[in-house]
């Protein structure tokens, strides 16, 4: 299966407009974004469980990232309520549930095989600082390495601005609104550019708050080349 898979060109998908799709577990449902593989697959999906629901206890051998969008995800290490942010390297394991129900976005396959860094942090405990180089923009980092960026920005209403694209960029509308080429973006909206893409923001009335990923499209992988 193949969705938003020409990384060299601008994706976006409306969380409004995307159907929920059943995954293989009772209760799970998903909505993807961009997709290579079938179950085993490099993917950025939105996924939902239903209160109570859960999948088997399975390891990431590509590992996996997420934030909790509503409700409360669990596993064996604990409760992530809504802000949490959660990077699994490969080779790590769990037993992910949630008895009250919950909404995560999450990225498959997308690490460094060799990645063994793990973190877990709350989003709203974030300090933000001014960006000096974009007025109205506030930032806070998540994670950095060789390979990518990821931080929170916050912009104040009506910021107009630029996201560094040099290596490719995503964008998540955690809250607010934001337009890029004739597009509004809203809450739990997501956005992909390419390497080298031109990109003009502006925040909506209400300002936007957005997690960015930038740089880690030079590295896109088909899981199917790395287990043959």
């Amino acid at each position: 299966m193949k969705k938003n898979a020409e990384f060299d060109l601008r994706a976006s998908v409306m969380n409004q407009d995307n159907e929920w799709l059943p995954s293989p577990m009772p209760g799970v449902h998903r909505k993807m974004l961009d997709r290579i593989g079938d179950e085993v697959a490099r993917a950025t999906t939105i996924v939902r469980y239903a209160p109570g629901s859960q999948f088997s206890a399975h390891t990431h051998t590509g590992g996996e990232e997420f934030i909790v969008l509503e409700g409360v995800f669990q596993d064996q290490s604990g409760d992530f309520p809504v802000g949490s942010y959660v990077r699994n390297p490969p080779e790590s394991s769990h037993t992910p549930s949630s008895k009250p129900g919950c909404v995560i976005f999450v990225k498959l396959w997308q690490f460094d095989m060799e990645d063994r860094t793990s973190v877990h942090l709350n989003m709203n405990d974030l300090e933000l600082s001014p960006d000096t180089t974009r007025p109205g923009v506030k930032t806070g980092a998540i994670y950095s390495d060789h390979r990518e960026d990821v931080r929170l920005e916050a912009w104040d209403s009506g910021t107009t601005t630029t996201i560094e694209t040099d290596g490719g960029a995503e964008i998540l509308i955690l809250s607010g609104s934001l337009s890029e080429n004739g597009e509004t973006l809203q809450q739990h909206d997501w956005l992909r550019l390419p390497d080298g893409y031109t990109a003009v923001l502006k925040a909506g009335e209400a300002g936007v708050k957005i997690w960015v990923k930038t740089g880690h499209l030079k590295y896109v992988i088909d899981p199917a080349d790395l287990l043959h």
